[in-house]
């Protein structure tokens, strides 16, 4: 685990001030993932855990189609943690808490349902983090969640192909990679959507990343010269200022105990 990569990631989502006014895609997959939540049999008091709750989109999605339960909301940004909890507020079936989602689950504690909104793709190996969060599940329990897929922000890479430059946005797993993780887990295919945004500009579309806190770059990458970023920002407006988010969503789950 590279800690002060994580840390640059929670330091980032954490200042991200105007979250909730940029974060349109965001709010789209998240109110579409609670569909697909509130959608499967959940026990009449669920124990829910929550990964990466953001300000609260899959929170309040999921409350305003009853799926109820006992809550433990977690994100990685103590700020974010904050804001959900001023946005949904706390109750006696409600607890927030500031956790590293992909290392740090509760190693006493079993969930009914485990959930995460375009939250995974900042993990460093979402095979392993999987695996932990398939184990925390109880016997029959359901993980549901969105990530990224490699199709995302495939025109920004393209821009910097074109200049002659190599992109620092994370690289993303493939639906196929996402669907060969525990087979004998998976409940449905893997559903791959993609969702264009966009922008006025370059600067708008980078602009609207950090607005959102999304713009931390790949451990690898190092800062492009201000005349290569001008030539990336000029070959992404010939392309048209779109990007594509691919998202994935996949749905996991625990056996029945067998008596």
């Amino acid at each position: 685990m590279n800690v002060a990569h994580r840390q640059r990631i929670g330091r980032a989502f954490g200042a991200a001030g105007d979250y909730d006014g940029h974060a349109h895609v965001q709010r789209v997959v998240a109110e579409s993932l609670a569909d697909r939540i509130a959608a499967i049999s959940l026990p009449a008091k669920a124990r829910i855990l929550e990964i990466g709750c953001g300000t609260g989109f899959l929170t309040r999605a999921l409350i305003d189609r009853g799926v109820g339960g006992d809550w433990l909301v977690t994100d990685i940004a103590p700020a974010m943690v904050d804001r959900c909890r001023a946005l949904v507020g706390d109750g006696e079936r409600r607890r927030f808490a500031v956790l590293d989602g992909e290392h740090d689950l509760p190693e006493d504690d079993r969930y009914d349902l485990i959930c995460s909104s375009l939250a995974m793709q900042w993990f460093d190996d979402q095979h392993a983090a999987l695996g932990r969060m398939l184990g925390a599940l109880t016997p029959g329990g359901h993980c549901l969640f969105t990530t990224l897929g490699a199709g995302s922000f495939a025109e920004w890479r393209a821009a910097h192909i074109v200049a002659g430059c190599e992109a620092g946005t994370l690289s993303f797993p493939s639906a196929e990679t996402l669907k060969a993780m525990y087979p004998e887990a998976q409940r449905a295919e893997p559903v791959v959507d993609a969702l264009i945004e966009r922008h006025d500009s370059a600067l708008d579309f980078m602009r609207a990343l950090r607005a959102i806190g999304a713009h931390t770059p790949s451990r690898e990458h190092r800062p492009l010269s201000p005349a290569k970023l001008r030539r990336v920002m000029a070959a992404f407006e010939a392309g048209g200022c779109s990007v594509t988010y691919e998202v994935v969503t996949c749905h996991f789950g625990r056996a029945e105990r067998v008596a």
